[in-house]
């Protein structure tokens, strides 16, 4: 066995399970899980519909490189909502169709990063906390995970000034998550400048994960992406730059599995003949579903609604008995808490029948802190009335603890 498995953490949901096993939560409480991060809102009917429609090109191989007609839904998509007019996306050469984000930002760095470019193990950045995912991909590829801190102190978002000077020539690859999970924070035109100035400085390819970039609080501002400042400060070829972008929020069709890669020509070629080997092409209908769903808006700014009720609702809940604000964008509260994060999950468990994740188990011990530490992520995921009962249940018990 490839003896780098061993450095694998359990993933967070397997430390949840291990946290309650042996709990019993009251029976007079309905369960209702704010753990996951999975989208229950209802799919479009109109990626439903064209996914059935489509079912007859089961009887064909996909190109791992999609049909055209998807690349050129996706490439518009892109160009339209980041508005890249200057410098479009050319669904020939800056976009790759994906079984998702997750299974993306895995491979790319196991495609990118080069154990043999220097003296020393590559280093991989990444938020702290994070998407497990960048941890288990770096270490796989031979890297050595940098974790960059996002708390409140920086208004949760990476400040690259505090990486030394030496990490930054070993660096191969950055992680960015941007609106931010668990935080909601969205990065600003300026982090996103800066970043990309140290890219063309010590040369390291920058995977931003903007899967939840189409959640957001403020109708009229929504959050920047990285290929639109490339874009506008003139970055030839979106030199350096992938983004990384999925159905699975936006739509809510998580068991889809589809998504995409857009950026930089030369690392999508070489990206390109990668997957050829993974071996991970679209089914047929599920990119005539996704070709439905890129094309229209109005199921996804529908979506965008049903958050804000839900935010407000559980807000007004919390605020009076929990330190928390109203993320920017994405679908997570983030509270400080009165106790430690896993005492808190495991007796509002039993409890009330709420099952939350500890903040801990998504981030690690980095510059003398672990910015999880004490903190819950809420992933208002329900129905309305699920959440303001969660919300009711939660206030409970922290005024139980008073």
């Amino acid at each position: 066995m490839n003896s780098r498995l061993a450095a694998l953490q359990p993933y967070p949901f397997e430390k949840l399970a291990g946290l309650i096993r042996g709990v019993t939560p009251p029976s007079d409480r309905a369960p209702i899980r704010l753990s996951m991060g999975e989208p229950q809102h209802a799919a479009p009917r109109l990626a439903l519909e064209a996914l059935t429609s489509g079912l007859g090109g089961l009887s064909n191989y996909p190109l791992t490189k999609g049909s055209v007609e998807l690349r050129r839904a996706i490439s518009g998509w892109a160009n339209r909502r980041f508005r890249l007019e200057r410098m479009p996306l050319d669904p020939e050469r800056h976009v790759l169709p994906c079984a998702g984000t997750r299974e993306a930002l895995f491979s790319i760095a196991q495609a990118v990063v080069d154990r043999r470019a220097h003296a020393q193990q590559p280093v991989v950045i990444m938020p702290n906390p994070f998407y497990q995912i960048y941890e288990g991909a770096a270490l796989l590829a031979g890297a050595r995970p940098y974790f960059l801190n996002t708390v409140a102190g920086n208004d949760y978002r990476m400040d690259f000034a505090r990486v030394p000077g030496e990490v930054w020539e070993q660096v191969q690859l950055v992680y960015v998550c941007s609106p931010g999970n668990p935080t909601g924070t969205v990065l600003k035109h300026d982090d996103f400048a800066r970043l990309l100035e140290l890219a063309a400085r010590h040369d390291f390819v920058i995977a931003s994960d903007e899967c939840y970039s189409e959640i957001y609080g403020d109708e009229d501002s929504p959050p920047p992406g990285l290929l639109q400042v490339a874009h506008d400060l003139g970055v030839t070829d979106y030199r350096r730059c992938l983004v990384f972008h999925s159905l699975s929020k936006r739509s809510n069709l998580p068991g889809l599995r589809s998504g995409f890669v857009a950026g930089d020509s030369d690392v999508i070629a070489q990206y390109f003949q990668y997957r050829t080997y993974q071996g991970c092409a679209l089914p047929p209908p599920t990119q005539a579903a996704s070709i439905a769903a890129w094309n229209d808006e109005a199921h996804v700014r529908a979506n965008r609604d049903q958050y804000r009720a839900k935010f407000d609702a559980v807000l007004e809940i919390l605020a009076p008995v929990l330190k928390l604000e109203r993320p920017a964008a994405g679908f997570y509260l983030w509270p400080e808490l009165p106790q430690d994060d896993e005492t808190f999950t495991r007796e509002l468990y039993a409890r009330e029948n709420v099952l939350v994740l500890p903040g801990s188990y998504l981030s690690r011990p980095a510059q003398g802190t672990n910015p999880g530490a004490s903190r819950v992520r809420l992933a208002l995921v329900a129905p309305l009335a699920e959440c303001v009962e969660a919300a009711r249940r939660i206030r409970r018990y922290v005024e139980s603890l008073r």
